[in-house]
């Protein structure tokens, strides 16, 4: 899986021209998943971004998690972070998870960090979507399971 992460301060989601998901203080995560992911994967991943410690203490420094702070998750489906780019100027996608998969594992990214008990809001898998947010910091973590597994 790879997720970009991005601290924000409002974040909203929406879909033919209605609001389909918004939140205050804490993380936009744009979600891609691989054909090898797996809800191991998932697990992995959700434990990452929920322990994040990229909110400021009262000294300033970046030392708190998103549950410390109060803070909710916009998680948006991103197949585009598998684009491969290496030959011409129009981007494949075939790295990306098939649809299915893509989507069933989404999904329980979104049910798995909702149950460690932080606010989650969603965008819709597959549908054009139109993101907006402010950029606390800016603040933007790059997470790559593959990576990790290497």
């Amino acid at each position: 899986m790879r997720a970009v992460v991005q601290r924000v301060s409002h974040a909203q989601v929406t879909i033919a021209n209605q609001v389909h998901g918004a939140i205050d203080r804490g993380f936009l995560v744009l979600l891609g998943v691989g054909p090898s992911d797996t809800p191991e994967t998932v697990t992995q991943l959700v434990h990452k971004i929920a322990k994040l410690r990229v909110f400021s203490d009262p000294a300033g420094k970046m030392n708190l998690a998103l549950a410390q702070v109060g803070g909710s998750v916009l998680v948006v489906s991103q197949f585009t972070l598998y684009a491969d780019t290496r030959h011409g100027n129009r981007p494949s996608f075939t790295a990306a998870a098939a649809p299915a998969l893509g989507e069933r594992l989404y999904q329980a990214f979104c049910a798995e960090l909702a149950a460690t008990g932080i606010p989650v809001a969603t965008g819709e898998f597959g549908a054009d979507m139109q993101v907006s947010l402010t950029n606390d910091g800016p603040v933007t973590i790059i997470f790559d399971t593959e990576e990790a597994r290497a």
